[in-house]
């Protein structure tokens, strides 16, 4: 057998450590650069407390929980607020958990908090020190991490701002470093060699020389100019014109006025710009669009009329019709981060106030609400009162055509206009869409759904932008099927006026990220410029403007009344409402409705689990943590209990084949216990240390015994009863 050097906590060890560490460092440094990541230094704390506990070898047990609870007291210092051992906060963080896996199974990434987002940073952390202390102590190579840290920091030195001069210098050093000493264990591993006095540092020498002189001619060299030119300017120069000459570029997501030219990819921005105190997560309206020019969305008036109001009064502009309709009225809270002139507002706004004496005027062509007299600061913290409103899909389901006398010649050519070049293809697929649809509901419903296709894919980088001769949609629906908010949306409107329907273009902000809950009991909700977003609103003249949500991987927040139309209910947050019938058409799935409820449902039941973790977090904690101190105490005793354990486990067993079985456990208790049998030791030789540590033959006849077994493959018939009470006597031995 072949015998193995262990690598012992010794100086040479704590070197690799130390080189382990700073090349693993060099994947945290660009991320203060090219991200907003702040606090790195907290993760570099992290790094070197797991390496220092697996260096010290500490018991897994205690070295998770030492993690454990340096990544609590590490998230409650960046983001909560409050003494850390009055854990208050940890009822908090629980909601926060519970509510960001919900988006994760949602594939909802972009809404994701930013505590959660570190959790998983943590994580992340764990697995790479893990791989790196497998790859130093057990593996004894390092040369495919070395190898991919210097394609991770080459590749950033290319493509981004990150200057990688030194740190590729610091690399080479590192991981040349690295690969000698493990190369040094490797040989001592191969030849059984024992470490004699000064004879690491006849290794060392040669290797310190090595790697410095290389790195030294590497750096005094005189270097060759680049074979290919640098790829930076085309991909950039690429990405502004796009590959039609067409107006896109890689921009910042964020709420904008201009939206004239739509397409091309974006990159996330996590600026905060709202706060809101809520009872239920909704969508924030800013403004509408009512003109599609084949590109974008242009205001078929400029400048349009605008209608002022006080915080007195009643907000002067609805957009229901049904004086019937079911409705629920909230109150929230809003608190401007950025000085915007204009305001957000739910579904159903009703009233406007904040502490001052502000007024306010609505631009009714495109619903946008401004501060009067506005000043550079920008609105300040405000309240708004509204009124949820439930749809009735039966009254939806009444509107076929535009005979009803509300729907104006004027009204319906503002609200189904289109381009003259919108492509023929693109309104024969309204129609195929909605062939066995026959009232607007459901034909608003069908195209909805439509989007929900796997050949439709959400991204925010890989998105085309239209060349000068291409129709937006058209290229959308038929060509790249991959987009973000805007192309679908826009699709939907396109694909409504197409078929005679009234639609229009929305802008927003979706409800961000949720925050835990306020003194008044209300949620708080973080909203940054990922959230900014664009949805669909459909006119039915008996019910008035409805939103619908196309963009795949977002739900629709509207509440639905299906009176009789059907008996299946969904849950939007705490409010219930019923779910329409399934389409015919196969392909399409709805996305915001849930499954028909039965006695038993999934939402009940993660609904119950959430609030009954809410409820009593405090006795859940105190519980599992009394299990882990349970599970620690009985690893840790296991030398006094597992040997009666294993005797009464035995001790039926009656089979000769049981033999080996029980030898072998024998053999774990007697390690366990600290009579260590050496890699190149035979069995007999052990037994006989086993038997001149207590003084008897018992381990000898067992031995002898097994070997038989070996040899012969069979015992002799009750061998194991005649030496069970042997094992027994001496696996008791090892309790004492």
């Amino acid at each position: 057998m072949k015998r193995k050097v262990k690598m012992k906590s010794d100086a040479l060890t704590l070197w690799l450590y130390v080189c382990g560490f700073l090349l693993l460092w060099e994947w945290l440094r660009p991320l203060k650069q090219l991200t907003d990541t702040s606090n790195i230094g907290v993760f570099i704390g992290f790094l070197v407390l797991s390496l220092v506990l697996s260096y010290f070898q500490v018991h897994i047990l205690a070295r998770s929980g030492i993690r454990l609870l340096y990544v609590l007291y590490t998230i409650n210092f960046m983001y909560y607020v409050g003494p850390f051992f009055q854990f208050k906060w940890i009822g908090i963080l629980t909601s926060d958990l519970i509510e960001n896996m919900k988006l994760v199974f949602g594939a909802n990434w972009t809404a994701l908090s930013d505590s959660f987002r570190s959790l998983l940073f943590y994580l992340l952390l764990v697995l790479m020190t893990y791989l790196l202390r497998y790859w130093l102590v057990h593996r004894k190579q390092i040369f495919i991490f070395f190898f991919m840290t210097l394609v991770y920091i080459t590749v950033l030195d290319t493509f981004t701002p990150y200057d990688a001069t030194y740190a590729i210098v610091r690399i080479i050093i590192l991981g040349f470093a690295l690969m000698g000493i493990l190369t040094f264990y490797r040989i001592m591993d191969r030849e059984k060699w024992q470490k004699q006095p000064g004879f690491v540092r006849k290794w060392l020498m040669p290797l310190v020389v090595m790697v410095c002189a290389s790195v030294l001619i590497g750096y005094a060299a005189p270097k060759a100019s680049p074979i290919w030119p640098d790829p930076v300017p085309y991909i950039t120069s690429y990405s502004e014109k796009g590959e039609n000459d067409g107006p896109g570029g890689l921009s910042k997501v964020g709420y904008g006025t201009d939206d004239t030219e739509l397409g091309g990819p974006f990159s996330a921005d996590d600026t905060v710009v709202y706060e809101t105190e809520v009872d239920t997560r909704q969508y924030w309206k800013v403004e509408t669009k009512d003109e599609y020019t084949g590109k974008g969305w242009v205001a078929s008036v400029e400048n349009g009329l605008r209608t002022p109001f006080t915080q007195e009064d009643t907000y002067p502009f609805t957009n229901y019709l049904d004086p019937e309709m079911e409705v629920t009225k909230r109150t929230g809270i809003i608190k401007p981060q950025v000085g915007y002139p204009h305001l957000i507002y739910p579904l159903g706004l009703t009233s406007v106030k904040d502490n001052s004496a502000s007024t306010f005027e609505i631009e009714e062509n495109l619903e946008k609400i401004y501060l009067v007299d506005n000043d550079a600061a920008g609105m300040g913290e405000y309240r708004v009162e509204y009124d949820t409103p439930r749809f009735s899909v039966q009254a939806m389901k009444n509107t076929v055509d535009t005979s009803n006398p509300i729907l104006t010649e004027e009204f319906l050519a503002q609200y189904t206009q289109l381009p003259e070049s919108l492509p023929q293809r693109v309104k024969d697929l309204a129609v195929e869409i909605t062939m066995n649809e026959t009232n607007w509901y459901d034909k608003a419903k069908a195209v909805e759904n439509y989007f929900d296709r796997a050949d439709f894919q959400y991204d925010q980088k890989n998105v085309a932008v239209p060349g000068r001769t291409e129709d937006y949609v058209d290229q959308f629906l038929f060509d790249t099927q991959i987009g973000y908010c805007d192309n679908f949306s826009t699709s939907m409107v396109v694909l409504m006026r197409s078929l005679g329907i009234p639609a229009r273009w929305v802008k927003g902000y979706t409800e961000g990220a949720f925050r835990g809950m306020s003194e008044n009991d209300q949620r708080i909700y973080v909203i940054t410029n990922n959230n900014a977003h664009s949805w669909v609103e459909v006119f039915f003249p008996e019910v008035g403007w409805v939103p619908f949500e196309p963009t795949k991987g977002y739900s629709n927040n509207a509440q639905f009344n299906y009176d009789d139309v059907s008996t299946e209910t969904e849950n939007q947050d705490e409010l219930e409402a019923p779910v329409a019938p399934k389409p015919e058409k196969p392909e399409a799935k709805e996305a915001t409705t849930q499954p028909k409820e039965t006695e038993f449902s999934w939402k009940q039941l993660w609904e119950g689990t959430k609030d009954f973790v809410n409820l009593h977090w405090g006795w859940i904690l105190g519980a599992f943590l009394t299990i882990v101190a349970i599970a620690y105490l009985l690893y840790e005793t296991r030398i006094k209990w597992l040997p009666h354990y294993l005797v009464f486990r035995f001790r039926w067993r009656k089979k000769d084949e049981d033999f080996p079985d029980a030898y072998f456990a024998l053999l774990n208790q007697l390690n366990r216990y600290g009579l260590k049998r050496k890699q190149a030791q035979t069995l007999r030789d052990y037994a006989e240390y086993i038997d001149e540590y207590f003084s008897s033959n018992e381990m000898g006849t067992l031995t002898a015994s097994y070997e038989r077994f070996l040899y012969k493959g069979s015992l002799e018939v009750g061998s194991w009863e005649q030496t069970k009470e042997l094992w027994e006597n001496l696996i008791k031995k090892t309790t004492s």
